[in-house]
């Protein structure tokens, strides 16, 4: 009989916890922030590699693990990507950070900070990219040339657009 109330009193809580009625008030805001983090995921995923007939979701090089929200209060909100180019060599790694950043900032619908990274030990030059990628004014500047913010239309364009 005891270990049938250990398995029930063992369920009733996870059965408490997952449905957010438990103690744990931090559940509902993680699962705020875990929404957040699966909006901007729908976001990026279709964006198409430069190189490639392929999303960058179908290469791998971004996952619903590499968004990470964090609450800044007053309806803000801290967005951090790392994604991880196919090589460690990936010319079109600063490129495919510059197509994250267009498409975000273009699409999501709540007020937002953005910090794109390459993923730690995926690219050679991961640390001079995560600079140029995250500097709004190479940003600017990289899209004033016509044919980079070409390139950028073509992989954030949705393919019904």
């Amino acid at each position: 009989m005891e270990p049938l109330l250990h398995l029930v009193s063992l369920t009733a809580s996870k059965l408490l916890h997952f449905s957010g009625l438990g103690a744990d008030r931090k559940a509902p805001k993680t699962t705020k922030m875990e929404e957040k983090a699966l909006e901007v995921y729908d976001v990026i995923r279709s964006i198409r590699d430069p190189e490639k007939p392929n999303t960058l979701e179908e290469l791998d090089v971004v996952t619903e693990s590499c968004v990470e929200v964090r609450d800044l209060g007053d309806e803000e909100f801290l967005i951090i990507i790392k994604f991880s180019p196919t090589v460690p060599h990936c010319s079109l790694a600063t490129l495919i950070g510059l197509c994250l950043q267009v498409k975000l900032e273009r699409c999501l619908p709540f007020k937002h900070k953005l910090e794109i990274y390459i993923s730690e030990g995926t690219h050679s030059t991961e640390e001079d990219i995560n600079k140029q990628i995250n500097d709004k004014e190479r940003v600017a500047a990289a899209m004033e040339n016509p044919n980079l913010r070409e390139i950028v239309e073509q992989c954030v364009t949705e393919p019904d657009d």
